[in-house]
């Protein structure tokens, strides 16, 4: 099974992770697994005001915080991934990256915020659950 792990470098990222670790189905042989993330892109009045390759480090950078404990973390427990990273907003990057690499599922940790906050800040897992054409675990 083709696995996209969607990682934000939060408390849900960890607890998904370890969701997935603690169960040998979803973490045994048999799956191929991409380690996702996205960064936000800086406003482009902002990026104007910067050197292309100064915005260019700071993407990098953002991305490398959150991939690297992953990687640390999946590769201690003997699981190899590839990582990726995109530029953009989550709930569309994770979508359109899952549906154009023929991933089986994509897996993802929740806030666990309510609908009243939901409604008000927006949610990247319900945004990802109404736009992505490939199942949906969300660890919460």
């Amino acid at each position: 099974m083709k696995i996209l792990l969607a990682v934000d470098g939060s408390e849900c990222t960890t607890r998904m992770l370890s969701y997935l670790l603690a169960h040998k189905a979803w973490s045994g042989a048999g799956h191929a697994f991409t380690v996702f993330t996205a960064v936000l892109p800086v406003p482009h009045r902002a990026a104007a005001f910067a050197e292309p390759g100064l915005v260019r480090q700071y993407y990098d950078d953002d991305a490398r915080m959150v991939l690297e404990p992953v990687r640390t973390l999946l590769a201690g427990n003997h699981l190899n991934a590839e990582y990726v990273h995109r530029i953009g907003h989550p709930a569309d990057e994770i979508s359109a990256f899952a549906q154009k690499g023929g991933f089986d599922l994509v897996v993802m940790g929740s806030h666990g915020h309510g609908l009243l906050a939901n409604l008000v800040l927006g949610s990247v897992a319900t945004k990802v659950l109404a736009a992505c054409t490939v199942p949906v675990l969300l660890v919460r």
